[in-house]
């Protein structure tokens, strides 16, 4: 890659790396319509997955993949709940509803 001699800009350190590989992540996670739609209901409060099946129209499977990728990306937390398990938003979920909300 050719840089201009009078170039001011330096190589990307290795924090801002890693700031951008996670970016990169919650971006690939926010993609999909889906996700950011289960990601807004659980903004309301927790759900549990029958209840998200009821108003996305989703199936079970694919609302239980999609909480699954949610996650282990950091942005939602599960908690039994006697013979159910509810999904919330962890507090990185709720300050990506904030930028969601901020943008559109």
């Amino acid at each position: 890659m050719f840089i201009y001699k009078h170039c001011r800009c330096r190589s990307i350190s290795k924090q801002e790396d890693i700031l951008l590989v996670a970016a990169e992540n919650t971006l690939k996670l926010l993609a999909v319509p889906a996700r950011v739609r289960l990601l807004l209901l659980l903004s309301r409060g927790a759900h549990c997955v029958c209840d998200l099946m009821t108003h996305t129209k989703m199936s079970q499977t694919l609302v239980s993949h999609h909480l699954a990728d949610l996650m282990s990306g950091g942005l939602v937390t599960n908690k039994r709940n006697g013979k159910y398990i509810d999904y919330s938003l962890t507090a990185r979920g709720k300050r990506i509803i904030l930028l969601i909300r901020t943008i559109t």
